[in-house]
């Protein structure tokens, strides 16, 4: 329950709720406890006093020629005198229930109630319509075969009324007092408690924008200690990947600058004064190679960026592998052509069992394409002796996995160099192909992205073109 409604959630406004909430139900309900208690402290003097005047009145009782007398004298009147604020009855019976004095319509006791002589009891009544309070006895009588005699006070509870009233008073008003004080009071407490909480505040908003330290959670309220502790995770994380944002930029503005630059000089060379045309030809030659290889390389950035970016948001879809490689395969084959290169497919057959995986169809074919551009780029091949590139899907029913696989025949990757082939940027040196060094790091990331892993090993280890093959795994969480 909220007593104090706010549009924005606040940690000091929801403990004072409740802390307050609470004390503001229960002061009500003391109230009405307080009463109850007052009604009986405010009672019992009363009847204490109603006994002591029942068995005063029953020692005045006597037997005199075998009948029951009661004689009350004029001191014994007083006791029962009525006052401004009550009125006092009494009620004197005989052996027989014959009335002896006092009031006649004094209401009687239970019936079934055990008379024992000697013993004074008190009981709620009610005489004329007004509620009483009674306190009764019954004398023994000196009679053979004879009943006690009955002897009753009572009095109304006008004063009863106006005591237990005081006594609340007397209790409930300094509460009046109390309760703004001890709000007072809890309100001082939180500001203090709250404190730390404004410190670390403090510290932070105090921060330089490139500060990105972890934070003391030794400063911080144990409380807040798991709050801190998954801030400097984010804090560590965030540095992590802004500093591989510095490095994946510095890199692309390097790559970036040799074709640029390339562009520029062969402007340059073009606009030269006495340039015939078989010059001017090859300067727009060299411009239009260096402009592709700047358009691949600008491609192949936009291609990481959303590999990267797409995480667990990306739409996922049932795609067929084999139809997907059979389609990136037969885009290629132009190209393998114009280098003398065989490409070709084999395993799974498109719509066969087995063959499907939930992914991205747009990153998937990406991932086959830099793959086989990568195989392309990287085997050397003639007319005298062609290389070979194979692309394959396979089904791995007992281990429960799809396998993807590009194979060439050109030089291999050495042991050396492949873990860094997967890097932004990396490419092997001793080699003229034309690349960007970004395909190989699209396809790991394209793969983590389909819970799948990337290996790369020879195909014909020891012979002096060994080969490379790229196995991707798809593992089970990504099958259909």
């Amino acid at each position: 329950m909220s007593i104090f409604r706010r549009e924005q959630r606040s940690l000091f406004g929801e403990i004072l709720d409740w802390m307050l909430t609470p004390l503001l139900l229960l002061w009500p309900i003391s109230l009405v406890l307080t009463w109850l208690v007052a009604q009986g402290i405010a009672g019992k003097p009363f009847d204490r006093a109603l006994e002591y005047n029942a068995g005063a009145l029953a020692q005045l009782v006597s037997v005199n020629n075998n009948k029951v007398q009661f004689s009350l004298p004029l001191p014994a009147r007083e006791l029962l005198r009525a006052d401004d604020s009550d009125t006092v009855y009494y009620q004197v019976l005989g052996a027989n229930g014959e009335h002896l004095s006092g009031e006649r319509a004094l209401p009687l006791p239970p019936d079934n109630e055990k008379a024992v002589p000697g013993e004074v009891r008190l009981r709620d009544d009610e005489i004329r319509g007004v509620a009483i309070k009674v306190a009764y006895t019954w004398v023994k009588v000196a009679l053979p075969g004879a009943r006690p005699a009955l002897v009753q006070v009572a009095e109304t509870l006008e004063k009863r009324s106006v005591l237990a009233t005081e006594i609340v008073k007397g209790v409930m008003l300094p509460q009046f007092v109390i309760l703004p004080i001890a709000v007072l009071l809890v309100w001082l407490a939180l500001v203090q408690a709250i404190k730390p909480l404004n410190m670390l505040e403090e510290r932070i908003r105090a921060r330089k924008p490139d500060d990105l330290s972890p934070i003391d959670a030794q400063a911080a309220p144990l409380e807040v200690a798991p709050l801190v502790d998954s801030v400097n995770d984010l804090l560590l994380r965030l540095k992590d990947s802004i500093a591989t944002q510095k490095r994946f930029l510095a890199d692309a503005a390097h790559q970036l600058k040799t074709p640029l630059a390339g562009l520029r000089m062969q402007a340059d060379l073009a606009q030269r004064e006495g340039a015939d045309a078989d010059e001017l030809k090859q300067s727009l030659r060299q411009i239009g190679r260096s402009s592709v290889r700047a358009t691949h390389t600008v491609n192949q950035l936009l291609a990481l960026a959303r590999a990267e970016s797409s995480g667990s948001a990306m739409p996922r879809q049932t795609c067929d592998l084999a139809e997907l490689t059979m389609s990136v395969v037969r885009d290629c084959v132009p190209r393998a052509i114009e280098k003398q290169i065989d490409l070709g497919y084999e395993g799974t057959e498109p719509g066969a069992p087995g063959g499907q995986i939930e992914g991205n169809p747009t990153l998937l074919k990406e991932l086959v394409r830099n793959l086989l551009d990568n195989a392309i780029n990287y085997t050397p091949s003639s007319a005298r002796q062609p290389a070979v590139i194979t692309a394959r899907v396979l089904s791995d029913p007992t281990q429960g996995r799809l396998v993807l696989q590009v194979e060439d025949s050109g030089p291999g990757v050495p042991l050396a160099e492949r873990e860094l082939v997967f890097q932004p940027f990396y490419r092997a040196l001793g080699t003229e192909a034309d690349g960007s060094g970004l395909g190989l790091p699209i396809v790991l990331e394209i793969a983590q992205q389909h819970n799948a892993t990337v290996d790369l090993d020879e195909t014909r280890p020891g012979q002096a073109a060994p080969g490379a093959r790229f196995t991707v795994r798809f593992l089970s969480g990504t099958r259909v």
